[in-house]
């Protein structure tokens, strides 16, 4: 059996059973108060018969005279006449009068006159008034007794009894239990209507799941969402959070979102319109993190219940890319390279067999000298590590593609050689690939110069362009440099896709380093970004490992 069945079945016998007692009670105090109506009626009529003068007057004499009445004098007798008026106005069972020996002078049946009632009549004679339901010789009924007294007063001289049958007591005891009982049918037929309305609310609100599977669904829900490390958010059809697990608090960034509307929190305003607008597949950058984000709608029986938002960490992912990208720009350099080196070897070789020796010798010194690539890029000659100068030779090449021209400043001053490699690839690389993006957007002839300082195992870089500058605000520099949060070909997106500077930045934070914004230009003149890598340079007095051939 259902649930919501179980409950309303429930619910109708617990309102059911309240109704039945709430009858009872009712009826209870209905043939209560039918007896105390009957019980008072009575005594008033025999309070105002034993109040009338010809019925004290009449009732003294007979007991005054110790004889017995004659029975056949009371039948016509006006004590008679009295008690049968009386009794004919008021639907009583009966109306009897006795002197003070209990001998009836009045009675509805007249072959008991002149005979003591069958009933006592002892604490009515001491001047007590009694109500009680008595059985007599015309059955049970609600009688009361009062005392006659003469007109002078004394001790009582008889008793007026008048009494109600039972049947006629009970009379509107149907009527009133006719009105109870409608009163319970329609008290349970609403309980019924209530609970079906409930029910069917229920239902709708809990899509049609008992408790056990809603139980389920919790424990599952709980295992899931905190089991998996992606970060998962539901957001209801008005926008509030209703579900967060731990992985997307954190990604993002914030605390205690659930019950929050999601426009409200702390996020990126590329975030909140693409989730507002059902956006899937967006990357942003939130914080130092590069998030991916898939929104999707969700439904139950054509039923929109609002969206659920995946939240992953792509950060590793794109520091790796970024990685790979320096990596292949390395191998394009290093091909080049070879394959310059090719070429001029074959010059030497062709003097060599022209028996051109002195021509031969003077062309690899010169070789020895100048390198065996010229990159073509002013100042390379500062850069005395093998690595630097490949990679920053490849990325001119590219830059000049772009009709860019990258130098080497004048107050580079490197004496120590590069012992991590891919760092310093990926953070240098970012900067000079964003500068050479800003100088091709700003004025030409664009340029992106280059300082390198050793200072022991820490590398400083300082990249400025010839762009046209960023434009920064609040305390995070960083946060409006990204593109997603701009115009596409704003002057702020000029400065790459957005992840690159959050990366480098988070980078060179690992090593105890930090990459900053130190100007950000604008009115003629570029942005200058800084960078600091300890551990990135080996110290002067450290000698290079060997190797055994």
């Amino acid at each position: 059996m259902r649930f919501a069945t179980r409950l309303l079945l429930m619910q109708l016998a617990t309102v059911t059973a309240v109704v039945a007692v709430c009858a009872l009670v009712f009826g209870w105090l209905g043939v209560r108060q039918l007896r105390a109506e009957s019980e008072a009626a009575a005594l008033n009529i025999a309070r105002t018969v034993a109040e009338d003068p010809d019925v004290k007057s009449l009732v003294a004499e007979f007991s005054a005279d110790p004889g017995t009445p004659d029975a056949t004098q009371l039948r016509s007798g006006p004590l008679q006449q009295i008690a049968a008026d009386v009794a004919g106005r008021t639907d009583a069972l009966f109306v009897v009068i006795t002197d003070d020996h209990g001998i009836r002078l009045a009675h509805p049946t007249e072959t008991l006159l002149g005979q003591v009632v069958s009933t006592p009549f002892a604490d009515v004679l001491e001047g007590n008034e009694v109500v009680d339901w008595e059985v007599g010789t015309l059955g049970e009924s609600a009688r009361a007794k009062v005392p006659v007294y003469a007109e002078d007063g004394g001790a009582p001289v008889g008793e007026v009894s008048v009494g109600f049958e039972r049947a006629s007591v009970f009379d509107d005891l149907p009527a009133l239990v006719a009105t109870i009982a409608i009163a319970a049918i329609g008290g349970v037929a609403l309980a019924a209507v209530a609970t079906l309305l409930l029910r069917r609310r229920f239902e709708r609100l809990t899509l049609g799941l008992q408790p056990e599977e809603l139980v389920a669904l919790v424990q599952n829900q709980a295992a899931v969402l905190e089991g998996v490390g992606d970060g998962v958010v539901a957001i209801d059809p008005d926008g509030v959070v209703r579900v967060c697990n731990e992985a997307a608090e954190r990604m993002l960034g914030i605390q205690a979102p659930v019950g929050r509307r999601f426009d409200a929190l702390a996020l990126p305003d590329t975030v909140l319109h693409a989730v507002r607008d059902g956006v899937s597949g967006l990357e942003a950058v939130v914080g130092d993190r590069v998030l991916y984000l898939d929104t999707r709608p969700v439904q139950r029986d054509a039923r929109a219940l609002g969206q659920i938002v995946v939240v992953r960490d792509r950060t590793d992912v794109e520091a790796l890319a970024g990685r790979l990208e320096t990596v292949r720009a390395m191998t394009e350099a290093l091909r080049v390279q070879r394959h310059e080196f090719a070429n001029r070897l074959h010059v030497a070789s062709g003097l060599i067999d022209a028996r051109r020796v002195d021509e031969a010798r003077a062309f690899l010194g010169d070789l020895t000298e100048r390198g065996a690539v010229d990159f073509g890029v002013a100042g390379l000659e500062r850069v005395p590590d093998a690595f630097l100068k490949s990679l920053l030779g490849a990325t001119a090449a590219t830059a000049r593609e772009r009709g860019v021209t990258v130098r080497i400043s004048e107050d580079t001053l490197l004496l120590s050689e590069v012992v991590e490699a891919e760092d310093v690839a990926a953070v240098l690389g970012n900067l000079v690939g964003n500068a050479v993006t800003a100088a091709v957007a700003g004025e030409p002839p664009g340029w992106v110069e280059i300082a390198l300082l050793g200072d022991g195992g820490e590398l400083v870089i300082t990249v400025a362009d010839s762009g046209r500058g960023i434009h920064p605000t609040g305390a995070d520099p960083f946060a409006r440099v990204a593109p997603l949060e701009v115009p596409a070909g704003g002057a702020d997106a000029v400065h790459g896709h957005g992840f690159g500077l959050p990366l480098s930045r988070d980078l060179a934070r690992r090593r105890g380093g930090d990459v900053w914004l130190i100007d950000p230009g604008g009115a003629g003149s570029g942005a200058v970004f800084g960078a600091r890598l300890p551990g990135a340079l080996r110290p002067a007095d450290e000698k290079p490992e060997r190797k055994n051939a």
